[in-house]
């Protein structure tokens, strides 16, 4: 019997009583289809369950989601067929793509990948997939697709990303909030590492909390998230994380609860800049 763990069917989250701005923006969500024909790689971490696109769409509808942007999950690798059907289906005036390349990629694949609406690219570090070194080789390459990086790490490494960050001439996004825990404190080298990124203009933040969170009812993410606010407003997007993979036992996450905790932390015009404006900006919307 395989030690991988096997991820449990996303539910229908509960209709949030925030209502989500036009144009409201899901920064950061995986579509997993049918086995047979998108085979996961022999590496994988997890083995996802069906998670297609009729189903993001019923939870998009409920939860008030107009755009989208598709990351590939790691149980592909870095085959992006899933995520670049995905993207032809949704439509490309509301949907946008977080690629996983080899490091050899070609300049005619990235641009290939541009071409069919992927924004960026996400580097693994958390697994040993990429390393410091494979991001140095490869992110100078990606400006002049029109490619961002999306880094995927633990957040150790981000003193790593703060020492190269002046080498970096492309828009870097920290997935699930720098992946810093709340139980750190925010006077932790970690947190202060992320918000020293955020303030070089050149970093920006995904607001998924409750991977970082000690868990429901997520109140330890209101001080952080309000920090970020205070700070750098311009540099935070939303995501739902979607269909919530590798939960480990935690309680499968609300997203229409989730949206509304967020609303309940910022103002509204705060709000509106997280899911549209940002996001927009970033992407390209």
């Amino acid at each position: 019997m395989s030690d991988i763990p096997v991820d449990i069917p996303p539910a229908l989250p509960s209709a949030p009583k925030t209502r989500a701005p036009a144009g409201t923006t899901d920064t950061h969500f995986h579509i997993f289809g049918p086995k047979d024909k998108y085979p996961l790689s022999p590496q994988r971490m997890y083995e996802p369950a069906l998670a297609d696109v009729d189903q993001y769409l019923a939870m998009a509808e409920i939860v008030g989601i107009e755009r989208v942007v598709i990351v590939n999950g790691s149980p592909y690798g870095a085959d992006n067929r899933c995520i670049l059907d995905a993207i032809q289906t949704f439509g490309a005036h509301r949907a946008r793509g977080v690629a996983v390349v080899e490091n050899d990629i070609s300049d005619a694949g990235l641009r290939a990948l541009h071409d069919q609406g992927i924004r960026g690219i996400r580097f693994n570090l958390i697994t040993n997939m990429t390393t410091i070194g494979d991001l140095r080789q490869t992110i100078g390459r990606l400006a002049a697709h029109g490619l961002h990086a999306q880094l995927w790490l633990k957040s150790h490494v981000l003193e790593d990303i703060l020492s190269i960050i002046d080498q970096i001439d492309v828009p870097v996004v920290l997935d699930h909030m720098g992946q810093v825990p709340t139980s750190l404190g925010m006077d932790h080298p970690h947190f202060q590492n992320m918000m020293r990124l955020l303030e070089t203009g050149k970093v920006w933040v995904k607001m998924i909390g409750y991977r970082v969170s000690e868990g429901a009812p997520f109140d330890d993410l209101r001080a952080p998230v309000a920090e970020i606010m205070r700070r750098i407003p311009e540099r935070m997007i939303w995501g739902t994380d979607w269909p919530h993979p590798l939960l480990k036992g935690m309680p499968m996450p609300d997203d229409g609860r989730m949206l509304d905790l967020l609303a309940s932390w910022c103002t509204e015009t705060q709000l509106k800049q997280i899911l549209v404006d940002n996001p927009a900006r970033l992407y390209g919307f």
